[in-house]
């Protein structure tokens, strides 16, 4: 009992001290209940055996990336190898969510880190989107969602560069988000390959409507918090 109960709080202080590291490295922003933290828990228990094994953050960064452009293999095949594609894309955001957790809990979080990895998520983001026109999406709203979702990711690092407190606002077309649209719209594709294009196009139009929402909701959030104070009676 005594053991377990030790290694209970053991597990308990490794789990703060991961979370508490994760908010340091993502501008002060703390995870909220649910599930996020039950990601963050389910990488950090994947990301230990990873430290121990001295895996470096750059190559999990770059391991993702891999698997994110990979997916465009199958999509342009098209028919049942679209099916694919989510597998490609959820091992990427595996990898994606591991390179930051392994970085945090050996103490290797790094600015140079950082670039990397959202620069990756970039690439990995616009590799998300290209699956679907690939698919049989039209460009008009492939082309809204990546211009809508690069002006969101550039606003949130400008105004974090103002002063902005954390993320701003946690909107609804967060990286999770555009993932989840990228891997299961060509999920329906690979499915039911004879309306892959009707399947993509709703992805399409999905990612461009979340993406113009999310960038609205930021943008909202930077005017709280960075516009003009009021005025003096």
């Amino acid at each position: 009992m005594g053991a377990r109960g030790g290694g209970g709080r053991r597990d308990a202080a490794r789990r703060e001290e991961h979370l508490r590291r994760w908010s340091q490295a993502h501008g002060g922003l703390e995870p909220s209940p649910g599930p996020v933290r039950w990601w963050l828990e389910g990488v950090r228990r994947v990301a230990e055996p990873l430290v121990r094994a001295r895996t470096s953050p750059d190559a999990l960064t770059a391991a993702g990336l891999v698997l994110a452009l990979a997916a465009l293999w199958p999509a342009a095949q098209g028919g049942r190898a679209a099916l694919l594609v989510p597998v490609l894309l959820a091992a990427s955001a595996l990898a994606d969510g591991l390179d930051g957790a392994v970085a945090v809990l050996s103490g290797r979080a790094s600015r140079r880190g950082a670039v990397l990895d959202a620069v990756a998520d970039r690439v990995a983001d616009a590799a998300g989107l290209a699956v679907l026109w690939l698919l049989g999406a039209p460009a008009t709203p492939v082309l809204v969602a990546a211009g809508a979702g690069a002006l969101h990711e550039y606003a949130r690092a400008r105004a974090q560069a103002e002063g902005m407190a954390g993320a701003g606002a946690i909107t609804v077309s967060e990286r999770p988000t555009r993932v989840a649209v990228a891997a299961l719209f060509p999920l329906g594709c690979g499915l039911h390959p004879p309306v892959a294009a009707p399947w993509a196009t709703g992805g399409a139009v999905a990612a461009a409507v979340l993406a113009l929402a999310g960038l609205a909701q930021l943008l909202r959030a930077v005017h709280r918090q960075l516009g003009p104070p009021p005025a003096q009676p």
